[in-house]
């Protein structure tokens, strides 16, 4: 699976999880529709399940007249992803690569101001941890 496809798959676990409080497992085991596993995948949708609560102060403290509640469920997934890959895969992951990917998933997913915000608060989120 290329890491654009399990970024995606892995969006669209978090965003299970977080509406309806799915198990990481399970939601993983849903959005692969029986295809075969991915290493990377389970890195993402673990990797923020177990760190959550460092990501989301990560965003919190870089959001502009927002609460992390208030944001659109994709936007904030794609944001925790993003800041995951941003702290955890630095060394594995160029910081322009996965903000380039951050911004084309919103544009996907999101609203039409999404890669826009997303690339904001990303901005924001690489400066603070540089």
């Amino acid at each position: 699976m290329k890491r654009r496809t399990a970024r995606e798959k892995a969006l669209q676990a978090l965003f299970q999880i977080d509406v309806s409080s799915t198990e990481p497992a399970s939601a993983i085991e849903h959005v692969l529709e029986g295809e075969a596993g991915d290493d990377y995948l389970n890195l993402l949708v673990l990797g923020v399940v177990e760190n959550k609560e460092e990501i989301d102060q990560l965003i919190k403290v870089n959001l502009e007249k927002w609460s992390i509640e208030r944001l659109a469920t994709v936007d904030r997934n794609l944001l925790r992803i993003a800041v995951y890959e941003l702290k955890y895969c630095r060394n594995d992951v160029p910081e322009n690569v996965i903000l380039d990917e951050a911004i084309e998933i919103a544009k996907l997913y999101g609203d039409d101001q999404s890669s826009k915000f997303i690339n904001g608060v990303l901005s924001k989120v690489k400066q603070q941890l540089s």
